[in-house]
């Protein structure tokens, strides 16, 4: 065997190893993703059932009439204040906490629940929306290729899919709440020149007329006709995420509470 092509068989198993080193790494580092996930979801449900679970009213009052947090998110809370609600979808791997840092809002975007760095990061409210406050709630959320995070919001590109799934939870911590699917949109990250709309400005939203206006460019981007709208004093989820058929590719998932 000539001495040439003992170098290549030797590179070429060189890079065999590194590259089976490199899936066992991202293997294990997703496996304990999902092991960290699991047991937030176990925390929540055990939360839940310790409150009555599903029988349970959406809203918690002590004897001054002022709303008390969910038991679901008790022992959540106390190990990290941020969070700030709870989103579960059925039909997809969708069960997260959803976070807000006060002082970085982009915190999540590489942290974990235990603020310790994570690729993947966890669910975040956009710096413009507030739980208690806001018309518009915009939750960003990576499209990881192992499945976590956002990406099974991909499957409401399919029609089929929304049908069976027009619905999703989201809790606050003091209120549980149901939404239903206003559109399934396709758009990107435009330039701050560029004249177009851009429906994660969410703080240019703030009159009857802007609110409607909003709907109405939901509406012309949609996939397909959901037959629900939305109208001004309706409270909106907008779920956020990566979509990587064009650059800077969005999709998001427009939903109005159900009263």
């Amino acid at each position: 065997m000539s001495k040439i092509k003992k170098i290549l068989i030797a590179v070429s198993f060189l890079v065999m190893v590194f590259s089976l080193v490199n899936i066992a790494r991202i293997s294990l580092r997703d496996y304990a993703e999902k092991q960290k996930i699991e047991e937030l979801a176990t925390a929540w449900e055990e939360g839940s059932n310790k409150g009555g679970g599903a029988a349970s009213p959406s809203v918690l009052f002590n004897k001054a009439n002022e709303p008390v947090m969910l038991p679901e998110f008790r022992e959540l809370y106390e190990r990290n204040s941020d969070i700030v609600g709870w989103l579960k979808m059925d039909g997809t791997r969708i069960e997260y906490p959803v976070m807000q840092n006060p002082q970085d809002a982009e915190y999540y975007l590489n942290h974990d629940f235990d603020k310790k760095e994570n690729k993947g990061g966890l669910p975040f409210l956009d710096a413009h929306s507030r739980t208690n406050g806001s018309d518009i709630l915009l939750i960003h959320g990576h499209h990881m290729k192992s499945g976590w995070m956002f990406k099974d919001l991909m499957k409401y590109k399919n029609e089929s899919f929304y049908k069976e799934h027009a619905t999703f939870q989201f809790s606050t911590l003091y209120e549980k709440e149901e939404y239903e699917i206003v559109a399934v949109i396709l758009s990107k990250v435009y330039r701050k020149s560029d004249d177009v709309f851009k429906y994660y400005q969410i703080e240019n939203v703030s009159t009857p007329a802007e609110f409607d206006s909003y709907v109405q460019n939901i509406k012309k981007l949609a996939l397909y006709d959901t037959g629900v709208t939305a109208r001004y004093g309706d409270k909106l989820i907008v779920l956020s995420t990566c979509e990587y058929s064009t650059e800077n590719g969005r999709l998001a998932v427009v939903a109005r509470k159900r009263s």
